[in-house]
Formats: structure tokens, sequence, C-alpha cells
């Protein structure tokens, strides 16, 4: 038995809905939503599910540079992202793509990023999500400044919204930036969450290679709550980010999630999971696939019957051609877009290098 197993057995999890589609209540975290609601969310996890999939097939196909997929992590997602409020900012990593999709962003515009057909494929103030971050942690300082500059500007305790919210894996919590995010934010008690998707492998390292405490716990050191959360579970994963959020809103600063969930693909396109891991560890976390745990509750209560699963199936598939057409009608964009948005003024060394370059090319011209 690994570290982490073990502590995950004896660690407090919340969890409202049960692998097998049974709902809990939890007192700290009380969650009422319509029936049109729950259908949504699991509409929510298809949909996104079936994007992710195709946005692989493409990949594959070599329409994509690289894909770093979020199959078995759209629970934590779509919770914590259905859970944000329109005046909240959004800092990912780079596979937040299910975020993306609820904070109303195309899934095209992550394409044409990993595409290379753009420098970053979306205006941050549009959607409230900011642009994707590859360097391991350096958004959580990002965050941090961000929240700190929400204080500053006065909207801090208003309960208004104006929240920041950072996510970041579990291999992220090794690096220097994310402790010192922990620090600033600690002490300047800014409107900040920190989401931290523990999907148990830092590329190939395993997690007891990070940490030899649940990750959740490492927030008392610094001064802040911390909770694990079944990150497999879309209900909890909303509660607990609407929890978070509230406290950020009023006044009592930063606090650190950890949704306990479980990669179920590669690192990224160009990773094979099968050198380091053992396909038992897969098949057991199948039965807690997320989606199938909301299916089963809709099912169970009677709030969804086979036209509505079969619906959802078609309006998902549909999305995913939608998509494949998309992408493949994306146009190239020309060589000087290179030197583009690079600086917001004139500079004579960029000038000189796409000088250079245009003659470069001419030169191939013949």
């Amino acid at each position: 038995m690994t570290v982490d197993a073990h502590t995950a057995r004896d660690a407090e999890l919340v969890q409202l809905l049960t692998p097998e589609g049974e709902r809990l209540e939890h007192p700290d975290y009380p969650l009422s939503l319509s029936d049109q609601q729950l259908r949504d969310l699991y509409r929510d996890l298809v949909v996104v599910r079936a994007l992710d999939l195709e946005s692989v097939a493409l990949t594959r196909r070599g329409e994509l540079g690289l894909w770093p997929s979020l199959l078995g992590q759209e629970a934590a997602q779509v919770g914590s992202g259905r859970a944000l409020g329109a005046g909240d900012m959004v800092f990912p990593t780079y596979r937040e793509h299910a975020v993306a999709y609820c904070r109303g962003m195309p899934w095209l515009n992550i394409l044409r990023l990993f595409r290379g057909v753009n420098h970053a494929g979306w205006d941050p103030k549009e959607f409230g999500f900011h642009l994707y971050t590859i360097v391991i942690g350096t958004q959580t300082l990002h965050a941090t400044g961000y929240a700190m500059g929400i204080q500053r500007d006065g909207h801090h305790g208003t309960g208004i919204g104006d929240t920041a919210l950072a996510y970041f894996g579990d291999g992220a919590t090794s690096q220097g930036d994310v402790n010192e995010s922990f620090v600033w934010a600690a002490v300047y008690n800014a409107p900040i969450v920190f989401f931290c998707q523990n999907n148990q492998w830092a590329i190939s390292e395993p997690l007891e290679r990070q940490t030899r405490i649940p990750l959740y716990r490492r927030a008392q050191g610094f001064g802040f709550p911390g909770v694990r959360v079944d990150g497999n579970d879309v209900l909890a994963c909303l509660a607990v980010t609407r929890r978070a959020l509230d406290r950020a809103r009023t006044g009592q600063g930063p606090s650190l999630i950890e949704a306990f969930t479980y990669r179920m693909g590669a690192h990224t396109t160009t990773d094979d999971p099968t050198r380091y891991r053992h396909s038992d560890e897969l098949e057991a976390w199948k039965l807690k696939d997320p989606i199938a745990r909301v299916k089963a509750y809709l099912s169970r209560t009677g709030l969804a019957n086979a036209q509505f699963f079969e619906e959802v199936d078609v309006q998902a598939a549909e999305a995913a051609v939608e998509l494949r057409a998309a992408c493949l009608a994306l146009p190239d964009p020309s060589p000087d877009a290179l030197f583009q948005h690079v600086y917001a003024a004139p500079h004579r060394l960029l000038e000189e290098e796409r000088a250079a370059y245009e003659t470069y090319l001419a030169g191939f011209h013949d």
C-alpha cells in the first residue's frame, strides 16, 4: 500500500454522491439543486468528455501538436467551474478544458493554441479565464497577485464576486512558486481559492514522491483551511468550491481544495502511462467514474429516462463532429504573425528580426 493510499482511506473525504449513485448529505457542505440543474451537470460531463476524446483523436491524426487529456477529471473541473461567479478570474494550468467550457469559452479556442495558429487562443478578460500556463506552478503566483489587486481595488470583502481561483496538480505542490503563493495569500488574507487536482501522478512520478501527508493538510501550516473532496463527485466539488469562494468574497481569506481524483489517460499524448503504472490501478478507478455515478443517481431517482440519456449522447457526438470540422478549417497564420503582439510599441530589434526573416523566406520563392 502506498503512503497516499493509506491516508486517503483515513482522511476526511467530502462526498455527496457515491460511486453507486447514492446521494449523501454533509453538514458543512449543503447543496440544493433543481432537477434541471442536476441534469445540466450530467450534460456538461458527457459533452466535455466527448470534446476531450475528439481532441485526443485530432492529435493522433496530426492535427494538433499536443493534447493533455482531462479524462477522469471531468467532475473536479465541471463542479468547480460551475461554482464560479461572473466576476471571478480563473488561473489554469494546461488541462482545465472543462473549466474553460463552463466559463463559456469555445473549445475551439483551446485547439487554436495546441494547433499553433495563434499566440494564446483567447482574451482572458472576456471569459474570466486566464491563459494556459505550461511552466508548472507559476499561475498560483499570478493568481495571488491578482487577488491582492482585488483587495487594493476595494472589492475585497464586499461579497459581490471578484475572487481568484488557481488550478494546479499534485506535482506542482512540490514547486517553490506554489508554496510562495501560499505564504503571500495567507499573510495578506487574499481572496483566492487554490484548487489542486490530485490525479495521483505528476507525469510518471506517484504522489508518494511529492508528499508524506494528504495535500490538503499543508494549508494548515500556512494558516488557512484545507479540505479534501472526492474529485470524481461533481456535486461535492460544486459544494466545496462554492463555500471556499464565498469565504474569499466575504473577507475570510484563502482556502486550499484537494480534489482527490485520477488521471485516466496519459499525461499528454506524448506520454505512455503503461510504462510506469499498473492496469489494475486504472481498473479500480474506472469503478469511480464521475459520469457513471451521476447517471446512476438520475436513473434511480427518476430524474432522467433513457430518452434523456440518448439525447445527451447525440448532443455530445454532434459537438465532437462540429469541433473536428472547425479545427480542420482553421487557417494557417502568415509567417509574420510570429512577430505580432510581442511588444506594445514598435521595437527596433524585433523589426530587424522581422526583416531578416522575410529575406530568408524570400529565398525559397524560386
